[in-house]
């Protein structure tokens, strides 16, 4: 499957948000997804299922002052 994630193209075989954050190493609880523009919270991440062509946003808080 085909998805943009942070911009950048990805191939991967994940079908669900849950999946496909383990896949890139995503695995924290502090991080916020978003599919399409759409916010999803972390409990329904292992449901979320990913279309192909998909946009996933995924943020995490940063440190600075």
């Amino acid at each position: 499957m085909k998805l943009m994630v942070n911009g950048e193209a990805h191939e991967v075989a994940a079908t669900t948000l849950e999946a496909l954050l383990a896949a890139l190493d995503y695995e924290a609880d502090w991080l916020a997804t978003a599919v399409n523009n759409d916010l999803v919270h972390k409990s329904n991440r292992a449901e979320f299922q990913l279309n192909d062509g998909d946009r996933i946003e995924i943020l995490s808080p940063m440190q600075g002052g």
